[in-house]
Formats: structure tokens, C-alpha cells, sequence
């Protein structure tokens, strides 16, 4: 018989529990678990994206330049593009393919509208027309043969020119890294007074030992 005035209360720190074959281990999911993210990574991180500018970075390259492993570059990525996608903060991390870059959000699209909006009887700077006349005459081209021809870096004004509506971005290049070809818009045709480009002047002729690029030198 069962004595009823025993305790039959039990301790269930005192239990333990043997895992069987294939059964849940929590010191494997902590072996397994995603790699820790330092501030310093992300701020690493952050400045990469910036420098690179339109043309992005992929994590394999990100993991090399910061000695890291991919893995690792592809959880600090994940943690700053989670960190942007909050309100607080003006642009995002875009993912394409395996490149990422910074992009500015919708709700700034106005303002950087209005902040560079010409008006018609305002005149372009020389670096504007330059880099204008080099993505007319040879679009679509991107921001490294812009550099190239100009030998100066280009990403700024891509933006103020983009931002204004004379320029725009139409695919990507099948170059490394597939950077983004820019061509003229039809602002920018109306600007100048052009129905086609086909309006635009002829180039001057070049001996055949002279080099083309000159021209926007």
C-alpha cells in the first residue's frame, strides 16, 4: 500500500535530463549560433560602403579587406542594414545581387530635389558641363570611365547631376562588380534645347596617334 502521508513532492532542480541521439543540445545551438558583430566591424563596415560609393561592396571583398571571414562580413552587413532601416536615419543599405551600398530613402527624394534644382537661366559649374558632355557624347558609361576621361573622382557630381534630373541611372555594366551605367535624361535635353542628341555638335577629328579622351581632359 502507498503511504499517503508521504511527501511526494520532487525537486526538479535535482532532475536531469540525458539527451539522446539527434535530440536538442544546447551547447551545440551555441557552437552553431550566428558570429558576434563588434561596434568596431560595423564602423569598419561603414566607412567601406561610403568610399565605394554607386559601385558598392560585396562581403567577399569586405571579409578581405578587413581580414575577416565572409560569414562575418555578411553579419555585420545584416546588423547595419537592420540598423538603417529604422526611421531615424536618412538612407539604407541596398542589397543587389552580392553588392551593397548606401542609398538615400524616399522621404529625402523631395528636399534633395529642391536643395539642387536648377533653374533654367542658372549656369552649370565646368566640372558640371564636363562630366555632362562626357555622358552624352559616350553614355552609357559609368562613374570609373567618368573618372578616367575627367581624372578626377566623379561620385559627387554624379549625385548633384542625378539629384537634378539631368542625368539617371540605366542598368549596370557587365564590368566586375556590375557598376551603374548613367545617361542623359530629357531634362537634360530640354535644358539645352535638344530634341535628340542626335542635335548634339560633332566631335573635332583627331589624327590617329592623338588620343580621343582629350577632349575632356
Amino acid at each position: 500500500m502507498i503511504d499517503t502521508n508521504e511527501d511526494l513532492s520532487i525537486n526538479y532542480h535535482d532532475l536531469t535530463i540525458e539527451p539522446q541521439n539527434g535530440e536538442y543540445n544546447a551547447e551545440e545551438e551555441t557552437e552553431t549560433s550566428e558570429p558576434e558583430v563588434s561596434e568596431r566591424e560595423c564602423s569598419i563596415m561603414e566607412g567601406l560602403l561610403f568610399i565605394t560609393g554607386d559601385d558598392g561592396l560585396t562581403a567577399a571583398k569586405a571579409a578581405e579587406a578587413m581580414e575577416i571571414s565572409v560569414e562575418q562580413a555578411e553579419a555585420v552587413l545584416t546588423v547595419l542594414m537592420e540598423n538603417y532601416c529604422t526611421q531615424s536615419h536618412g538612407f539604407e543599405i541596398e542589397h543587389y545581387g552580392d553588392t551593397y551600398r548606401f542609398l538615400s530613402k524616399t522621404i529625402v527624394h523631395d528636399s534633395a530635389r529642391r536643395l539642387f534644382q536648377i533653374e533654367k537661366e542658372a549656369r552649370l559649374s565646368n566640372a558640371a558641363m564636363e562630366t555632362l558632355a562626357i555622358i552624352a557624347y559616350r553614355q552609357p558609361i559609368t562613374r570609373v570611365e567618368i573618372e578616367e576621361i575627367r581624372g578626377v573622382g566623379a561620385d559627387v557630381m554624379l549625385r548633384k547631376l542625378e539629384a537634378r534630373g539631368l542625368i539617371q541611372e540605366s542598368g549596370r555594366s557587365d564590368a566586375p562588380g556590375r557598376p551603374f551605367l548613367y545617361t542623359v535624361t530629357d531634362e537634360f535635353l530640354n535644358a539645352f534645347g535638344l530634341t535628340s542628341l542626335a542635335e548634339l555638335p560633332d566631335l573635332p577629328q583627331f589624327a590617329q596617334d592623338d588620343n580621343s579622351e582629350d577632349l575632356f581632359q
